[in-house]
């Protein structure tokens, strides 16, 4: 899907790591929300409240999930999940676009 219909954006943006995480949160009418943002080379830990779908619009990184024994590749297209109250490490390779869904 490229596009959200009927949603709430919220105006002021999250940003991390010296602004070089930024994202916007979209709340669709039965009340899930998405963030949409763009992430700049570099290397990331992020720890999530609830379970999470990480959705890689345009752009790559490796991804150390929580229980991994290596690092996984994530490229245009694909997508990843990271459990609720876990943490997980991205070594991001290059202006990465992406979606987090938060599930649950």
């Amino acid at each position: 899907m490229s596009e959200f219909s009927n949603v709430t954006v919220t105006r002021e943006a999250n940003i991390y790591f010296e602004g070089k995480v930024t994202s916007r949160a979209i709340t669709f009418a039965d009340g899930s929300v998405k963030t949409l943002g763009i992430m700049l080379p570099g290397d990331y830990e992020f720890g999530t409240d609830k379970p999470e779908l990480m959705e890689i619009l345009a752009g790559s990184m490796r991804v150390f999930l929580p229980g991994a024994t290596e690092w996984i590749e994530v490229t245009s297209g694909q997508s990843f999940e990271v459990p609720g109250k876990a943490s997980f490490k991205l070594e991001v390779a290059e202006v990465t676009d992406y979606c987090c869904s938060y599930l649950g």
